[in-house]
C-alpha cells in the first residue's frame, strides 16, 4: 500500500476526519488503512449516535491507539454540520492540514498522501476529483453518474466555481485558510455543504487544485443521500447565488 513519503518529523500536523452514521462494518479496516497510508496523521471520527455502535467501537479502539479521536454527537444532524464540527476541531487544536473523506471506502486511503502533498504555496485546497483526467467512478449506475454530473454543472454555473468536482467530500484543506471563513454564514446542513464551502473559500481568495481519484461504491451499508437531500442541495446553491453579498 502506498504510504507517505514525507519523513514524520518534517510532516505537517494533519487531521483526517470521518463523519459516521452506522459505519461499524466499514470502520475497523478503514482506520487501519488510513494509518498505514499516513502514519503520522491523527484521525477524528465524528459520530452521530450511530445505532449500530460505531461510536462505541471507536471509543474502545482509542484505548490502544492514541492517534484516534472521537467526537460524539447526540443525534443525526446532517453531514455538513459534522464536517463543520471537524473543521472547528482542527482549528481549535492547531492542526496544519485538515483532510476529510467518506467513511464507507468510497475514497481510497492510498490517495491521502497525494492530496496532502498537493498543498503548498499555490494550493490551499486539494480536491480529490472524479472529473479531471485520470479520475473515475466505479460501481455506480448510469443515473447516479448523470445526477452527479448535473449537480456539478449546476454548482459551477450558479456559484461561479471553476473546479470540476464540487460535490465530492474527499479534500485536504490548509487550516490557516479555513480560519479565514465565517462559519456562521454557512447555510448547509447536508450534502450541499461541499459546494457551499468551496463558494466561500473562493471568495476568500483560496487556490484550488484537483487531484484525480477513483471513487468506488461503498463496501457495506446503504447510501445516506436521497431525493430530499438532492433537492435541498439545489435550493441551497440557488440561495447562495441570489441572496449572498456581492461575489
Amino acid at each position: 500500500m502506498f504510504s507517505a513519503e514525507i519523513p514524520e518529523k518534517e510532516a505537517p500536523r494533519t487531521l483526517v476526519a470521518l463523519a459516521t452514521y452506522n459505519e461499524r462494518e466499514n470502520l475497523p479496516s478503514l482506520v487501519e488503512a488510513i494509518f498505514e497510508a499516513m502514519p503520522h496523521c491523527e484521525l477524528l471520527v465524528v459520530d452521530d449516535a450511530s445505532p449500530d455502535g460505531t461510536g462505541d467501537w471507536v471509543g474502545e479502539r482509542m484505548q490502544n491507539e492514541n492517534r484516534l479521536k472521537l467526537l460524539r454527537r447526540t443525534g443525526k444532524d446532517g453531514l455538513g454540520t459534522a464536517v463543520l464540527a471537524a473543521m472547528r476541531y482542527a482549528i481549535d487544536h492547531e492542526y496544519e492540514l485538515f483532510l476529510n473523506m467518506d467513511a464507507d471506502w468510497s475514497h481510497s486511503p492510498e490517495s491521502i498522501p497525494e492530496l496532502a502533498q498537493a498543498i503548498g504555496p499555490d494550493c490551499d485546497v486539494a480536491i480529490g476529483s472524479r472529473y479531471v483526467r485520470g479520475g473515475k467512478i466505479e460501481g455506480w449506475p448510469l443515473y447516479r453518474k448523470m445526477m452527479s454530473r448535473c449537480i456539478n454543472f449546476y454548482a459551477r454555473w450558479m456559484l461561479g466555481l471553476q473546479t470540476l468536482d464540487n460535490s465530492g467530500s474527499f479534500r485536504c484543506y490548509k487550516v490557516e485558510t479555513l480560519k479565514k471563513l465565517d462559519f456562521e454564514t454557512i447555510r448547509s446542513r447536508g450534502y450541499s455543504f461541499f459546494e457551499e464551502i468551496l463558494f466561500w473559500l473562493r471568495r476568500s481568495g483560496a487556490r484550488f487544485r484537483e487531484i484525480p481519484i477513483t471513487f468506488t461504491e461503498r463496501r457495506f451499508g446503504c447510501s445516506k443521500i436521497n431525493k430530499k437531500e438532492a433537492f435541498a442541495a439545489l435550493k441551497t446553491i440557488a440561495l447562495l447565488r441570489f441572496y449572498s453579498p456581492s461575489r
